[in-house]
């Protein structure tokens, strides 16, 4: 009897973890791809999000109030994909924050990016804010990550944003 669930045990196919990915989800919550670049994920994230941003700055020459609106967008669309992607693929991967999950800097950059004059000294400052409050994670932002699931995955990442996006405000006042 013991061989026979044994074997019964065996025959029974087991799906490997690629196969359990929800596409949509590993493709919003890695940024389609940005996530899995090495070393540091999150700094990926956060350059390929400024790059996307400098990219229709610079080939769409939108009005500045255009521009705002725009990445407003970006964020809102961010925020209210990237959570359930967020929640989707730390649980299909077994992690609380995996670190290929990078949707939450996406939108953290974006918000350091509000009100940014378009040239590479000013992203460059709000890419450094944003990433130094997004690893010292300064109170409250750590609080931040003790929320469920893709909750918490971004909205730690809002808040060094939103840090970020007021120092950079400042400095823009001498720089």
């Amino acid at each position: 009897m013991e061989a026979a669930v044994t074997q019964m045990k065996t025959d029974i196919p087991t799906a490997t973890p690629s196969e359990n990915k929800t596409a949509w989800a590993f493709a919003i919550a890695t940024f389609f791809g940005a996530g899995y670049g090495k070393p540091g994920p999150g700094t990926w994230g956060s350059v390929a999000a400024m790059l996307l941003w400098a990219a229709f700055a610079w080939g769409v020459h939108p009005a500045p109030q255009t521009l705002f609106f725009a990445l407003l967008a970006g964020i809102a669309i961010s925020i209210a994909v990237g959570v359930p992607a967020a929640t989707i693929a730390a649980r299909e991967s077994d992690r609380k924050d995996p670190q290929f999950v990078v949707v939450d800097e996406v939108a953290g950059q974006w918000i350091a990016l509000l009100g940014c004059p378009i040239d590479w000294r000013h992203m460059l400052i709000c890419l450094v804010l944003f990433r130094l409050f997004d690893m010292t994670k300064p109170p409250p932002v750590r609080q931040l990550e003790n929320l469920p699931e893709g909750w918490g995955i971004v909205f730690d990442d809002v808040a060094a944003g939103l840090y970020a996006w007021g120092i950079a405000a400042l400095l823009r006042i001498w720089f």
